[in-house]
C-alpha cells in the first residue's frame, strides 16, 4: 500500500504521468497500474481522466491528504526504529528561498556536528514551491517567508528578520552616503531577482508604495548571478542584509541601509507538524530553535 501512495505523491508533485513515473523511477505504465490498483481498492476514481493528467477528483484530493500523513508517518517510523539500534543518519532535503541560503550552514553545521551520518541536499526555489514541496513531502524541509504569503499549518520557526541595502558601486550618485529613499531609485539600473521569487515582490511593492517604477536591466533566480552583475560597477541590486554579509562585499562596493519605509520580513524553517517527530527532523528543529535563539526571535516550547 504504501509503494502505491509514493506513486500517488509522486503524480501529485509531477502533474504529470511521464514525469511522475521518472522521478519515481518506475515504467509509466508502472505508475498507472499503481493508480489504478488504489482507485480499485477504493472504489472511487482518483485522477479525472484525458489524453493528459487533468488533475484529482474529490476523493482524489482527499486521499492526497491522507498519502501525506501515511507516507510522511512511514518515512518517520522508519527512522526511529533505525535510529534504536544506530546513531541517526539519512539524507534531509532542505529548499531555501535565494536570499536566506547564506544561513543553511549554519543550520546543516548544527546537525552534522551532533549527528555525523547526516547529510544534506540543498536546493535553491522559490517560496511557493518550497511549501508545495514540503506538502507532497518532496523535501523534508523548507526555509522561507513566514508573514509575507501563507505558508499552511506547518511547524514554523523564525529564525532571523531580513532587512534590505542598496548595493552600489563608487562611481554612484549614492556612494558614501549612510542611507538611501526607496523613493530616489528612480531611473537607477537595477539588477534583481526574477518575479516568481518572493523576495522580488516585496521589493516591487517597496518601490510601488513610494511611486517609484524599477528599471530592471538584469534579472536572475541566483543571488551569485546579481552579485557578479554589481561587481562589474554597472548596476545597482537591492539584497538582505544576511546574504550581503554572507557573500562579502569588494572593497570598491557600498551596502547602503534602504529606508523610508524600512522594511523587515521574517525568514524561518518550515516542516510538517507530525508526531512524533523522526530522529533527523528532531534534529534540525532542535538546530533551528537553537538558532532562533541566537538571533533574538521569540522563544519555543521544547520538541514534543
Amino acid at each position: 500500500m504504501i509503494d502505491k501512495l509514493e506513486l500517488f505523491l509522486a503524480l501529485a508533485r509531477a502533474r504529470h504521468f511521464g514525469r511522475a513515473a521518472e522521478e519515481a523511477g518506475v515504467s509509466q505504465p508502472t505508475l498507472s497500474a499503481g493508480v489504478k490498483q488504489l482507485e480499485e481498492m477504493l472504489g472511487v476514481p482518483l485522477v479525472v481522466r484525458g489524453s493528459r493528467f487533468q488533475g484529482f477528483t474529490a476523493e482524489g484530493e482527499r486521499l492526497l491528504e491522507w498519502s501525506r500523513r501515511l507516507v510522511g508517518d512511514w518515512r518517520s517510523m522508519r527512522q526511529d526504529i533505525e535510529a534504536l539500534r544506530k546513531t541517526v543518519c539519512g539524507h534531509f532535503r532542505l529548499a531555501a528561498v535565494p536570499t536566506a541560503l547564506a544561513m543553511v550552514p549554519k543550520l546543516t553545521i548544527a546537525v552534522i556536528d551532533k549527528h555525523p551520518g547526516v547529510d544534506f541536499l540543498i536546493l535553491a526555489s522559490n517560496s511557493q514551491k518550497i511549501i508545495e514541496q514540503v506538502e507532497n513531502l518532496a523535501i523534508d524541509a523548507g526555509l522561507t517567508y513566514l508573514d509575507n504569503e501563507p505558508v499552511g499549518n506547518f511547524i514554523q520557526i523564525p529564525l532571523y528578520r531580513e532587512r534590505y541595502h542598496l548595493i552600489t558601486g563608487p562611481a554612484s550618485d549614492f556612494s558614501g552616503r549612510d542611507e538611501v529613499h526607496w523613493s530616489e531609485l528612480q531611473d537607477v539600473p537595477l539588477c534583481l531577482l526574477s518575479p516568481d521569487m518572493q523576495n522580488r515582490r516585496i521589493i516591487d511593492r517597496a518601490l510601488h508604495r513610494v511611486g517609484v517604477k524599477a528599471e530592471v536591466a538584469v534579472e536572475s533566480n541566483s543571488m551569485t548571478a546579481l552579485a557578479a552583475h554589481v561587481r562589474t560597477g554597472r548596476w545597482t541590486s537591492i539584497m538582505p542584509t544576511v546574504l550581503m554579509e554572507a557573500l562579502g562585499l569588494p572593497a570598491e562596493l557600498e551596502a547602503i541601509p534602504l529606508v523610508d519605509p524600512v522594511i523587515e520580513h521574517t525568514i524561518g524553517l518550515v516542516m510538517m507538524d507530525r508526531q512524533p517527530h523522526s530522529p533527523m527532523a528532531a534534529a534540525m528543529i532542535a538546530a533551528a530553535r537553537k538558532l532562533s535563539a541566537k538571533q533574538g526571535m521569540f522563544p519555543h516550547p521544547p520538541i514534543a
